[in-house]
């Protein structure tokens, strides 16, 4: 016997749980379909684990400094791994509970646990029931990648999940990919104490960005003792000692490498592989990504893809995002479209990296005439106050039309104090409204203004 519903919502994701929410209370019967855990990536093992664990890490780094402020503390920094952990799954099962009491306090908000799968256009069978409805909503998210290395499937392998399960501390830490997951993994461990190294396919860290950012994140994360191997190639994996020994060229040199944990952190795949899509006739990219179109509509009509699965975004505030623009279009009348969103992230290391728009190689490919501005933080002085003078501020700008275009700001608080660009972005002003305000000191954000007073044409930069 088939259950009939308003509309489905798969997956409880960052999207998932706000759109099933609102379809119901526009008068939706509403069923929300979770295969293991409410609240997706982000809150079980991803921005909200990790960077519980980030300022742990922090603290322990900032006690190891404390001489440095004048601050005597007497004995070892040590850190207790199973407090750490203890600490984040209580932080976790607070969203988690927080997140549970929501949906199940909404009316007309099924909570159904079980693997969805397509069995027709409009129906979906879990655990043996089959539901239908018009409109259904995918938003099953994405998991690690493993690489294709001879010998992997013969150790142990960690990914962002795993990770999250340690309550002792590796003594050696090797992880490969040397992006964001990997990089905030690698310098978080190694502030718990570990020795790290990270082996990275290409040339520099975190290629998508400049490669004065790239050298600059390097650096900062050398100072503190993590390794790195760059060109890695011919890779094979051996178990040793418990751990993993990883052979390899790095830079066309042999490279050998033996740590008592191995991490995978070079990708992720979305969770589009078992769900019926094809049966159903929903199309899918080479990767496996949903095709959606501006609007986040399948090719088949009735069905929408939302968050990691529909490749248009990677982080948890696209998915919301995505929520924001299927709900408006559908329940609002307001038409929103992927295309208007900024792109916007960062890269949650200390200091952190705040980047929004446009990197300047993008900006060159345009052709466009610019302006880019590019100030290190030894000239801040909330940073000097505060010890924390590593990284630069770097804002590029249109010549013809004073837009801001993008900034890459690597800097203590770059996390947040770009949002101050990405509003007047957002705006489509003129960078003039950011230099001519008025900022509070001593901030590190007040110099921003200050940045914007000393442009200079981007073809006369090396």
């Amino acid at each position: 016997m088939n259950t009939s519903y308003d509309a489905i919502v798969i997956g409880s994701g960052q999207a998932g749980p706000f759109l099933a929410v609102r379809l119901a209370k526009a008068g939706m019967k509403t069923a929300l379909v979770e295969r293991e855990h409410l609240g997706g990536t982000c809150v079980n093992d991803g921005c909200i684990p990790t960077k519980t664990m980030v300022a742990s890490a922090r603290s322990a780094h900032v006690a190891r400094r404390a001489a440095d402020y004048g601050v005597v503390i007497d004995g070892a920094i040590r850190v207790d791994m199973k407090a750490v952990k203890a600490r984040k799954d209580d932080v976790v099962g607070q969203s988690i509970a927080g997140l549970t009491k929501w949906l199940h306090d909404t009316p007309d908000v099924d909570l159904i646990w079980g693997h969805a799968r397509f069995v027709s256009p409009s129906s979906i069978e879990v655990g043996g029931r089959v539901l239908e409805a018009p409109k259904i909503f995918i938003n099953v998210g994405g998991r690690a990648t493993l690489p294709d290395w001879p010998g992997i499937d013969r150790v142990q392998v960690l990914n962002n999940t795993s990770m999250m399960a340690l309550d002792a501390l590796p003594e050696h830490l090797i992880i490969v990919g040397g992006s964001y997951i990997g990089l905030e993994f690698a310098q978080m461990f190694r502030r718990f104490g570990s020795r790290v190294t990270v082996l990275e396919h290409g040339d520099r860290l975190i290629a998508r960005e400049d490669t004065e950012v790239s050298a600059e994140v390097r650096a900062i994360l050398e100072r503190e003792g993590i390794v790195f191997h760059f060109g890695v190639r011919d890779a094979r994996v051996t178990p040793e000692g418990g751990g993993a020994r990883v052979r390899c060229t790095a830079a066309g040199a042999p490279c050998d490498v033996t740590g008592s944990h191995l991490l995978a952190a070079v990708g992720r795949r979305p969770n589009t592989d078992d769900l019926g899509l094809a049966e159903a006739g929903i199309a899918t990219d080479a990767r496996g990504f949903i095709v959606v179109d501006d609007q986040l509509r399948t090719n088949l009509p009735g069905v929408w893809a939302l968050g990691d699965a529909n490749g248009r975004g990677a982080f948890t505030h696209t998915s919301f995002n995505d929520y924001e623009i299927v709900a408006a279009n559908l329940l609002d009348g307001v038409q929103r479209r992927v295309r208007d969103r900024i792109p916007a992230y960062a890269l949650f290391i200390d200091p952190p990296l705040g980047r929004v728009g446009m990197t300047e190689e993008e900006v060159r490919a345009s052709g466009r005439k610019a302006l880019v501005g590019l100030m290190p933080m030894t000239r801040v002085g909330r940073a000097r106050e505060r010890g924390e003078t590593q990284g630069f501020m770097k804002v590029l700008i249109d010549a013809e039309t004073e837009r801001i275009l993008g900034a890459a700001l690597l800097c203590i608080e770059g996390d947040e104090i770009v949002h101050s660009l990405l509003d007047v972005m957002y705006a489509g002003a003129s960078y003039e409204v950011v230099r001519r305000a008025v900022h509070i000191h001593p901030t590190v954000s007040e110099l921003i203004p200050t940045l914007l007073g000393q442009l200079k044409p981007l073809e006369d930069q090396p």
